[in-house]
């Protein structure tokens, strides 16, 4: 695919999150040769990182509605091939459009400007009237409805655009997004596979029956919609996810086995699809969610996601800061069980990791859970919503009491809910683990669902996350926390419930610290340069948990052009850092062009390449080009008909 031609002409003030290293790039590059500076560790011979983010390939609009979490999913990856040489490794750059159902129909409708579906932006600003949001998505049904009529290359039956995440279970990389079920992409050239239902995959030889997500009916199709960030258990390769919906019960609960042998626990069921989890009141915004081994949680946060919001004369998203939020927790295999913990109203996007802390009951002899722990990025405020579609944030309509007044942040935090019999559901503690800014959460992989050591992240290290939430949010820190010791010192001492840090030192203060065993380790990137989410992988011979690197794509800013936005041949690179040490770069890849700032990505070992299930078909961007020679009369007037309505709503 050839760059298109370049929009900034035509709008007059840019969007932050369409501008810079924000702006979307429609250049596609299959495997490509990268130079590179450093020694590339020999632990990633073989693997290749992939991250996804948000790309819109339809942005020629001046003044559209935007909004950072928007775009057609483009997956950019480095893959370190082995040559032939001893341990040679060449590291080889690659992205690629996912071909969602989304995207091929707008490639191939020439006359859509924007994007098909209504931005984000729209949907959560205060000041869209229903009149607005009614025409826009009347707009996206008629142009979903034009895509299965006649004259049309590519119809839209998943409105996924697949742009937020991507892991791996029992042979697939799957990309995922809130709308629509995961899609398969092939590794390493991440070319596009199909839809997984969860029974069965498109482009792969199957005679497997059955609905899958969604089940029967006619809300399958909201149903089949999964969070964004399933887990999988790394010892029964289990894949978790849940679906949130607009009709009650509003969440619903899967589990799908992997058909390779697990490397620990018995699995005690096979495919569990589309359990309700009863309690919840009312649609809302869910992006993630806890599991540890043995149990779930479910997060019923004041912040709705509804469009029956609108006839109560609130935007579709909206916050009540005067709320409650509501952490649901069941065993495994057994949603009806639910338990709910309340608390006071926050925002949460990310878990970080959960783990079962368990007792020897004195009766039997066996392990008994006692409580359930959990790691996650709690927002005091649904802000960063709207900053990332710049958006002012609504001023609430009912005050928040004075004693549950708090700045605004986005901290660590540790909960521990307790599951003892026959009493309260108390949460025994919740509190932060550091005061300084802390988002995109990763850790090692093995080690999830147990009580893991260090929990790797992003920070700001200029300024707070309140005053970051005034510009594009772009992180210039990298960030290691000991959560054990920390989490140890919390008992020991603890803080404030809710509002109180273990660890109240800011960034700088940190940076300073000459304490070779400092709980939290900071990597702070050269003056103008960006990272993004950051993956580990594990050092094949290492002895401790966080013995391995640590891959970010990062950005120098000092390309910018003097208007903001990026120079043609600006370029990113990927760097490898040591995780042990968190102060040394290992290797820097020199990336062919620029990687625009995006959401999660993911290390996919050796193994993983290695060990995908085989491809059927691969979807094509010449999707039904076959054009009839014989055009009659009737069908001549519904082509110009037809092309008369898609330009009108272009």
């Amino acid at each position: 695919m050839n760059d298109q031609s370049d929009s900034r002409s035509q709008r007059k003030a840019p969007h932050p999150y369409l501008s810079g290293n924000f702006a979307p790039i429609q250049h596609v590059q299959c495997l490509t040769p990268c130079s590179y500076t450093g020694l590339i560790p020999s632990d990633l011979a073989g693997g290749e990182y992939v991250r996804n983010g948000g790309n819109p390939v339809a942005n020629e609009s001046l003044g559209r509605d935007a909004h950072w979490f928007d775009g057609d999913g483009m997956l950019t990856g480095v893959s370190f091939r082995s040559k032939g040489e001893k341990d040679a490794i060449e590291p080889e750059f690659v992205n690629q459009y996912i071909l969602t159902d989304v995207f091929l129909s707008t490639i191939t409708s020439p006359a859509v400007k924007t994007p098909i579906l209504p931005s984000i932006a729209t949907l959560v600003n205060p000041l869209s009237s229903l009149l607005t949001i009614t025409l826009h998505i009347l707009r996206t049904l008629l142009l979903v409805l034009l895509s299965h009529l006649p004259g049309s290359k590519q119809a839209i039956k998943k409105i996924s655009v697949a742009n937020t995440a991507i892991l791996y279970h029992d042979g697939r990389a799957l990309a995922t997004c809130e709308s629509g079920p995961p899609i398969r992409v092939a590794l390493p050239g991440l070319e596009t596979v199909g839809w997984f239902n969860g029974e069965k995959c498109e482009g792969e030889t199957s005679d497997v029956a059955g609905r899958g997500f969604g089940g029967e009916g006619p809300l399958s199709f909201f149903r089949e919609w999964t969070t964004a960030h399933p887990r999988i258990d790394p010892q029964t390769n289990e894949l978790l996810l849940f679906h949130s919906t607009f009709a009650p019960p509003y969440v619903h609960y899967s589990i799908v086995a992997c058909q390779a042998k697990s490397s620990g626990r018995d699995v005690k069921l096979g495919r569990f699809f589309n359990a309700p989890v009863p309690g919840i009141r009312s649609a809302k915004m869910m992006h993630d969610f806890g599991v540890s081994q043995t149990y779930s949680i479910i997060m019923d946060l004041p912040l709705s996601l509804d469009p029956l919001n609108l006839m109560k004369n609130k935007p579709v998203v909206a916050y009540d800061p005067t709320g409650r939020s509501r952490f649901g927790i069941f065993p495994r295999y057994q949603p009806e069980r639910v338990r709910w913990f309340e608390t006071r109203a926050c925002c949460i996007f990310h878990t970080a990791n959960s783990w079962d802390s368990s007792v020897v009951n004195p009766l039997s002899g066996e392990q008994q859970v006692e409580s359930i722990n959990m790691l996650a990025c709690r927002l005091t405020s649904a802000s960063l919503v709207f900053s990332a579609g710049a958006l002012a944030a609504p001023i609430p309509t009912r005050a928040v009491p004075d004693a549950e007044r708090e700045e605004e942040q986005c901290r660590l935090y540790y909960y521990n809910f307790s599951l003892q019999s026959g009493g309260a559901n108390n949460i025994q503690h919740q509190w932060a683990l550091s005061a300084i800014p802390f988002e995109f959460p990763s850790l090692r992989d093995s080690v999830s669902m147990s009580a893991a050591n260090f929990i790797y992240g992003c920070s700001v290290s200029d300024s707070s996350f309140g005053a970051a939430l005034g510009r594009a949010v772009k992180m210039n820190a990298l960030v290691k926390i000991n959560v054990g010791a920390l989490i140890a010192r919390g008992k020991h001492n603890p803080p404030t419930p809710i509002s109180g840090c273990v660890d109240t030192r800011n960034v700088s203060e940190i940076l300073a610290s000459e304490d070779v065993n400092d709980p939290i380790k900071v990597f702070r990137m050269p003056e103008g340069w960006y990272a993004q989410e950051s993956r580990f992988v594990p050092r094949h011979d290492g002895l401790d948990e966080d013995d391995g690197w640590l891959l970010s794509y990062v950005f120098d800013e000092s390309q910018l052009q003097e208007d903001g936005e990026c120079s043609p041949d600006a370029r990113s690179e990927l760097w490898i850092i040591d995780a042990k040490s968190m102060t040394d770069v290992v290797a820097k890849v020199h990336l062919p062009q620029r990687v625009p700032y995006g959401l999660h990505g993911n290390w996919f070992s050796s193994e993983d390449v290695q060990n995908q299930r085989p491809i059927k078909s691969l979807r094509s961007l010449s999707v039904n080009e076959a054009k009839d020679r014989h055009v009659s009369p009737i069908r001549q007037v519904w082509l110009t008909l037809r092309k008369a309505i898609e330009s009108s709503l272009a």
